[in-house]
C-alpha cells in the first residue's frame, strides 16, 4: 500500500488542519494577554487590565480555531467582543489581529457581496474603537485601520479567486482526461469494426463457397479454406496488436496499424487488400493516378481503412459486383473512389457532414474523414451501383516532403 493511502496517514491529513487552527487560536490569545499585561500605560489612556479584559480577548481568540467552517458568525461573534472590549476601554490594539483575521477569513471563503458588507462592517467597528482609544480621532490612525482593513480584504479576496481558478483548472483537466477517454474508447471501437467487418464477411464468404464445392471441386475448396486461414491469422494479428497498445505504451495513433507482417497499414498495403476481396469473388480494378507521395500516417490510415470498408460492403451487398477502386494524389489532397456496379442494394446515403446513418461503417468512415477535415460521401450511383468518395486535405509540408522523394507507393 502506497504511503499517501495509508489509513494512518490519511487521518493524519484530515486532524492537521484542525490541529493548525486550534495551535494558532491558543497561540495568538498568548500573545495578545503577554501584551496586554505587560504594556505600559505611563498617561493612563487605558483601562487596568482585569479579569473581564482577559474573558473577551479569549472570546476574541479561541473561536477563531472554527473559523473556517462558520466564518460569517465567527466573524459577528468576533466582531461583538471586539466592540464591547473598546467600549469598555481596554488596550485595543491586541484586540485588533483577531478581527481582521476574521475578516480574512469571511474574504477567502465567502462570496464577494457577503465579504464586502463584511469588511464595511468591520470597518466600523475599528474605527469605533480608534475613535474610542484617542481624545480626537487622527487621520493617521483612521488611515491605518481603513488601508489594514482592505489589505486584509483584498487578500482574502484573492485567495478566493485563486482557489475558484484552481478548481476550474481542475475540473477542466478532468473533462479532457474523460474525452480524451471516450475518443480512445471510440478509436478502438471503429478499429475493432473494421477489423472484424472486413476478415469476417471474407470468411462468411469463403466459408460458404467452400461448403457449396466441398465434394464437386475440392482445389476451389481447398483455396477458399485457405483464404479463410489467412484472413482469420491477420484479425488476429490486428486485435493483438490493438491489445498490446491497450497494455503497454505502444505506438500513438498517428503511428498507424500494423499488419501481420508488422508492416504499417495505408494505401501501400492496397494490393493485399483487393487481392483478399478478389479471392472472396468480388473482382477489384485498382487505378492510382497522380504522383505518388507518402501520406501522414493518420491520413493513410484513414484512406485505407474507407477502402476497406467500402469493400466489406461490397462482399456483404453485392458480392458478384464489378468494383474499382480510384486513388488520386493531388497536389494538397487525396481522393479515393471506391464503386461497385451494383446488386440490388440500396443503403441510405451517408452525408459529407453531421447526421444519422444506419449503418455503422459509414458512419466510421465519416468520422474518420472529419478528424483530418476530410469529407466523405457515400450513395447510389448516376449510373447505377454505389459510391463513396472520400477527400483529405494534405498538410503542405507532407506534399513538399513527397515532392523530395517521389516514391511510388506499393
Amino acid at each position: 500500500m502506497h504511503l499517501a493511502t495509508h489509513p494512518a496517514a490519511v487521518r493524519l491529513r484530515a486532524v492537521l488542519p484542525v490541529v493548525s487552527e486550534v495551535v494558532y487560536a491558543l497561540g495568538s490569545l498568548w500573545i495578545s494577554t503577554t501584551m496586554l499585561h505587560n504594556w505600559p500605560d505611563p498617561n493612563g489612556y487605558w483601562r487596568d487590565t482585569d479579569a473581564l479584559a482577559y474573558a473577551l480577548l479569549a472570546a476574541v481568540y479561541l473561536p477563531l480555531a472554527l473559523r473556517r467552517r462558520f466564518p460569517v458568525p465567527i466573524l459577528a461573534g468576533t466582531a461583538l467582543c471586539v466592540g464591547t472590549y473598546f467600549t469598555l476601554g481596554y488596550y485595543h490594539v491586541v484586540a485588533v489581529c483577531g478581527m481582521l483575521l476574521a475578516l480574512y477569513t469571511v474574504a477567502s471563503l465567502c462570496p464577494r457581496r457577503v465579504s464586502v458588507r463584511c469588511a464595511a462592517g468591520s470597518l466600523a467597528v475599528l474605527l469605533w474603537g480608534t475613535r474610542l482609544a484617542e481624545p480626537g480621532i487622527g487621520a493617521l490612525s483612521v488611515g491605518f485601520v481603513t488601508v489594514s482593513t482592505i489589505v486584509c480584504w483584498v487578500a482574502g479576496d484573492g485567495a478566493r479567486r485563486l482557489r475558484e481558478l484552481t478548481r476550474r483548472l481542475r475540473l477542466e483537466q478532468e473533462e479532457k482526461a474523460r474525452r480524451a477517454v471516450m475518443e480512445e474508447r471510440i478509436q478502438i471501437a471503429r478499429e475493432l469494426h473494421d477489423v472484424i467487418a472486413h476478415h469476417v464477411s471474407v470468411i462468411a464468404v469463403q466459408t460458404g463457397l467452400a461448403a457449396y464445392v466441398f465434394s464437386s471441386d475440392p482445389p476451389t475448396a481447398r483455396r477458399a479454406l485457405d483464404t479463410v486461414g489467412d484472413s482469420a491469422r491477420e484479425a488476429l494479428a490486428e486485435m493483438r496488436r490493438m491489445l498490446l497498445v491497450l497494455r503497454e505504451e505502444g505506438p500513438g495513433p498517428e503511428s498507424g496499424p500494423q499488419g501481420a507482417d508488422g508492416g504499417v497499414q495505408g494505401l501501400g498495403r492496397l494490393d493485399e487488400l483487393v487481392k483478399r476481396v478478389g479471392e472472396a469473388g468480388v473482382p477489384v480494378d485498382v487505378r492510382v493516378t497522380g504522383t505518388a507521395y507518402e501520406l501522414p500516417p493518420g491520413i493513410d490510415l484513414c484512406a485505407y481503412r474507407v477502402v476497406q470498408e467500402a469493400l466489406t460492403n461490397v462482399i456483404k451487398h453485392a458480392p458478384r459486383a464489378r468494383t474499382t477502386v480510384r486513388v488520386h494524389y493531388g497536389e494538397d489532397e487525396v481522393h479515393v473512389r471506391v464503386k461497385d456496379t451494383g446488386s440490388g442494394r440500396t443503403p441510405d446515403p451517408v452525408p459529407a457532414g453531421p447526421g444519422t446513418s444506419t449503418g455503422q461503417g459509414l458512419i466510421g468512415m465519416r468520422e474518420r474523414a472529419t478528424i483530418y477535415h476530410g469529407t466523405v460521401t457515400a450513395g447510389p450511383a448516376p449510373e447505377g451501383g454505389f459510391e463513396v468518395s472520400l477527400r483529405v486535405p494534405v498538410p503542405r509540408a507532407a506534399g513538399e516532403d513527397a515532392d523530395a522523394v517521389r516514391t511510388r507507393r506499393r
